[in-house]
Formats: structure tokens, sequence, C-alpha cells
């Protein structure tokens, strides 16, 4: 998530419910569980008026009620269960008493699936971001609700919902498969309930998903936790993964649990409304001030997205079992973060390990904007001295994808152009394994990447050569295969655009051949030809990697094994040069062929290669 503009202050205050009420209980989450998860420990949230008042008791063979919580709020309860290796599925009866008053509340407890779950990405993989209101819409139904918090759908307003949904989207992954794509990554799903903002002078909603009003609740408006099953299951039968976005530093204004709080350390207090300053700086900097440092991690990202607490130990177990639950209950592999630098490290660290431990294939990649190595490593597993240690397995690669982006824009220089993008890589070595960073062109925050390089197709090639072929897992944002573009000045919704034949009435259907012109076809096909050659070949995505410092505008890298080997040589000049290859002689020696990956060409001499102005070729060579 971007860093935002700055609205309306809002306080959260905690609501007194009158202690002459009868309790009652309305909520508990998590809404079920599992038997046999290999952590026994669970504490459920258990929330009604005057829930916190009642005696609790649990009867079921294997599971026992350890302790009751009551915090400030006497509508919560907090109680700590262990469910024993014995146990069985079904559902249990939680029992509250006060005075001659006995509520019984059921809660199941579930069988574990085998369906795959937490298999999470690699290098091998092929990740696809998609926002899905502005992805697909397959049911008009679930377009708008009148009792929700934001009851609009227009497509003609770029700031309103647009109706794109999960069947949408489940109705084009033969699409995406055909693409070469092998993992879905959606803009949060969950219930976003929240009203319409004002930013900048325009009422905007919040199609992007990034304010949560129900953790247990995918929205209706993208069709619900049946809908999210569903897609997940057939994503997975065709052989496609899925990574689901979280958010674990601030929910929106609108959640259930902020209009009658917990306890006042539920989220992050001060004398006055304080925003974090956003100068990620101040954690990793050693001569830093333990305010700065207080500011950024404990400041509220925005007045409308309060900052949770993640240092209180109920908030912590919440969105902790709440990871758990999303990847038990809706099989997904892998886990996006959002704002990953803003969050409570430590906590961090232990949600991390939380779902490793249940899922020890799961991947979990961070989002920590930072234009530096030392900041992002920091956020990741690295060999740097910090006082704090990240667990991390992977993160959002924002160096190298600024790195890119001004090798295609600069002109080459001793420190510019190309050299941008071989300097990034060439700090590799503060990190743990680098092949665990998720590399990208651009995503729903940025502009997008045509046009940052000027609408410039021969440039657009060589930008997705380098994210294809180079180390770290590829992430490409919707539409750059068909061409899509725009800068997010004057707003974000301009780089987030309907996918176009996404839609009922589209008078245009970019998911299909027929749909796209020549240039889009060719766009396609070039992304098609690239990132199945990478699917199918272990090479591009476990081979090692060797770069050559650049020289005159031209960059040559190779990824190897025992098996094969692959040149990618890059002339970034405006007209062609004949590389001469001699000074490659330390990968190249063997080796007197190549066949030209994108075009099938066969070259029979390696001595000079011809390298056309702004081109970036991808040579498997032969003996």
């Amino acid at each position: 998530m971007k860093r935002p503009i700055l609205y309306l202050l809002i306080f959260i205050p905690i609501a007194v419910t009158c202690l002459g009420q009868s309790p009652a209980i309305q909520r508990i989450n998590p809404t079920n569980w599992w038997v046999g998860m290999k952590n026994p420990n669970l504490q459920l949230l258990v929330y009604g008026p005057n829930a916190g008042t009642l005696a609790y008791t649990i009867t079921y063979p294997g599971v026992k009620l350890l302790k009751t919580h009551t915090v400030e709020n006497p509508n919560y309860a907090f109680l700590d269960l262990t469910i024993s290796s014995t146990a069985k599925p079904g559902t249990l009866r939680i029992v509250g008493k006060r005075g001659a008053q006995t509520i019984n509340q059921s809660f199941e407890l579930k069988v574990r699936d085998k369906a795959p779950k937490g298999q999470g990405v690699t290098a091998a993989d092929f990740i696809y971001l998609a926002m899905p209101d502005r992805f697909a819409n397959g049911d008009e139904s679930n377009d708008k609700f009148a009792d929700m918090a934001d009851p609009n759908a227009d497509r003609s307003n770029p700031f309103y919902r647009h109706g794109g949904d999960l069947a949408g989207a489940g109705q084009h992954l033969d699409y995406l498969k055909d693409l070469g794509v092998t993992a879905i990554w959606f803009t949060p799903v969950l219930e976003n309930n929240q009203p319409l903002t004002n930013e900048g002078g325009a009422m905007r909603s919040a199609y992007h998903g990034y304010g949560f009003t129900d953790h247990y609740a995918v929205d209706r408006r993208l069709g619900g936790n049946d809908a999210y099953k569903a897609f997940v299951k057939k994503a997975h039968a065709m052989g496609l993964k899925v990574v689901q976005d979280a958010v674990y530093n601030h929910v929106g204004i609108n959640h259930w649990f902020l209009k009658d709080a917990p306890m006042k350390s539920w989220l992050h207090q001060w004398p006055t409304y304080t925003n974090t300053s956003y100068k990620y700086q101040s954690v990793t900097d050693p001569y830093g001030a333990e305010s700065d440092r207080r500011v950024m991690l404990d400041g509220w990202f925005v007045p409308f997205l309060p900052d949770l607490n993640q240092s209180n130990p109920f908030v912590a177990n919440f969105l902790i079992q709440h990871a758990i639950w999303s990847v038990e209950n809706f099989g997904v592999d892998a886990w996006r973060v959002d704002t990953y630098m803003y969050n409570d490290q430590p906590f961090m660290n232990r949600c991390n390990q939380a779902l490793m431990d249940e899922y020890p294939k799961i991947h979990i990649f961070g989002e920590s904007w930072v234009n530096n190595v030392v900041d992002q490593a920091y956020y990741t597993r690295n060999k740097i001295d910090f006082a704090f240690k990240s667990n991390q397995p992977g993160g959002l690669d924002f160096v190298v994808y600024t790195a890119m982006l001004d090798a295609l824009k600069q002109k080459f220089s001793w420190d510019d152009g190309v050299n941008r993008f071989y300097q990034a890589l060439a700090q590799d070595a503060v990190y743990q394994d680098p092949s665990t960073l998720v590399t990208f062109l651009d995503n729903h925050d940025t502009d997008r990447y045509l046009s940052v390089i000027g609408d410039d197709f021969d440039k657009y090639k060589i930008g997705l050569t380098w994210l294809l072929t180079t180390r770290g897992i590829p992430s490409m944002y919707y539409g750059t295969e068909i061409l899509m573009k725009n800068f997010k000045d004057p707003s974000d919704a301009e780089v987030r655009r309907d996918f176009p034949g996404g839609f009922p009435g589209d008078k245009e259907n970019k998911f299909e051949t027929s749909g796209r012109n020549d240039r889009e076809k060719a766009a396609f096909q070039f992304v098609r030809k690239l990132a199945t050659y990478r699917r199918d070949n272990p090479v591009m995505h476990t081979g090692k990697l060797m770069q050559f410092l650049p020289q005159d505008g031209t960059y040559v890298y190779f990824r190897y094994d025992g098996n094969k080997t692959v040149m990618v040589a890059t002339n970034t000049n405006d007209k062609e040069i004949s590389l001469d290859t001699v000074r490659f002689t330390e990968r190249m020696k063997g080796f007197s062929s190549a066949r030209n990956v994108l075009t099938d060409e066969v070259i029979q001499d390696l001595k000079l290669i011809k390298l056309p102005a702004k081109t970036a070729l991808v040579l498997e060579l032969a003996k």
C-alpha cells in the first residue's frame, strides 16, 4: 500500500455496556478450528453484551479450557484452549453462566482435508497480480448491497467499485494458464465495509481492499467465503497457486471490533493524533532517536485506518490465528504482507514462524517500500549484524524494481543506465537467499510500466526479459501483457482500470486473441514465450546467475546449471552493435552455437553476436 494523503482525525472509543443487561454471545473468532493442528493451543475471542461477565466451561473429549481472560470492556472474554492430538472432529459447547442464566454456544472442530494448501511460491513461479474489483465480473447480482456502508457500484466513476469478483476471475484462469502464469495474487479479498472517504476532493470507495472490517468474511461483493473457496479449488485443479494479501498493521475504521473496542491498548494510542512519519530509516539507523522510531512504527498509517497494537498479546493472537485459519480454510499457498515495515517486527517474526511451523512450504513476502539494499535486507533473512534478525523468507524487491526502471530510462554512464540494474544485483550478498525476493516492474501503487518507459515497445521487451530471466520470483501486474498503461497522476484509479473484456457490455475483449490489436498480440506472445520457457526450464529458476560488468551500454549475464547454460545479452543503445564474446569465455567456453529462445533462430558463430538496438537476446547455448 502506498503512502496516502491525510484526512479527518477519528477517535476510537470503547463502548460501555450496562452491567445489568443480560449477557449474550454474538460472535466467536476464529469461527471454527481443526483437530490435528501442530500447535494445540487456541485462543477464542468471545463477544456480546456482558460476555466478559460469564463464567465459562467447556466439556469435550480432548479439549481443555485453560483460562478465561477478562479485559476493560465487559463485552469481551478471551478463552485459552488446548486441543489434544486425540480430539475428534465435532461440535463442542461453550457454556457461559452468570447467576441463574446459562448460555450455550456451539463451536465446530473440523477434520483437516487433504486439499493442497500452503504450497508456497518459488523462483519457479510467475505471479500475476490483479485487483479483483477491476479484473472481471462474473456475477452482477453481487455488485452492490444497500445495507453496506458503501452501496455504490458504477463503472463510469473511477473511484467507485466496478463489480469485479472472484467468479469473474475464475472464468479467466485458462487465460492466465496460457500466458505462463503459475500463481495468482489478488489485492485483499476480505470484507471492506467502509464508507466513502474524501481524498483530494473526490469520494472514493475501498475497492482496493486494504481496510478490513471483518477478518472472517470475504467481501460479499466479491462473492463471499464460498466463492473464494471455489476459486482456490479451481485454481489448484488447473495447477495454479493462490497468494493471499495480508494486512496486519491496521484495519478499516468500520471494523466491527472498533465499534466496541476490547481495550484502549487494542490500538496504538497517542495524546493527540499521530501519523507515521513514513521515514523507514529511523528503524535501522544506528544513531537514530527512539522517539523517531516509535512515530514511524506506532503512528497511524492514515486516520481512517486505525493502527493495531501488535505488542498486545490478544491482538497478536487474533492476527496470527486468522492467518492460519485463512490458509487452512481457503487453501491459499503464499502470503503477501502489506506495509510490512510498519508492523511490530517481533510480532511479525512470531506470526511468520507460526505459519511456517504449520505449513513448512509456505512463502511470505512483505511490502517494505525502501530505496536501498540495507533497509530492504533488514526485513528479510539477511547476513547483516542487525540487533534484530527477521525471519521473513522473502520480500518485495523494491530496490531491483527501481534499478530496472532506471536502467531503461537513463543514458548509460559510470553509475547510470544499465549499471543501476547490475549494481543492485551486485549487492545480493546481504541476503541469505535473494532468490526468494519477488521482483516486479509495476503494481497497483505505482505508475504503469509501459508509461514509465515512454510507451517504448523495445524497452518494454527488455524489461520483461530481465524480469523473467534474472534471479527472484517474478510478478507481473494485470494488463501489462496487453500494454495497459497510465500514470497515477491525477489518481491511482488511472493505473487500476478495468481489464477490457472482463465486464458485461465491454466493446473490446482482450482475453481473446481476436480482441487484441497487432501490438497487443505481439506483447502477449512475447510474455507467453518467455514465461513458458522459464516455467519449463529449471535453469531459469534454480540455475546460478553470473553477471559481467556492463560496457558501452551492453549488459550480459548467464543462468547455468549442470544441464544448460542460457546467455542474456542486452544492448540498451540506439544502434546495433556486434558483441565480442571473448570476455565471456569463463561461461561460454566449449559452446559453439546457440538457439534464440524467442525466435528459435540458430546462431552458428558465437565469436561475434549481433545485438540490434534496444534489444535483449535470450540464447540457449549448445556444444
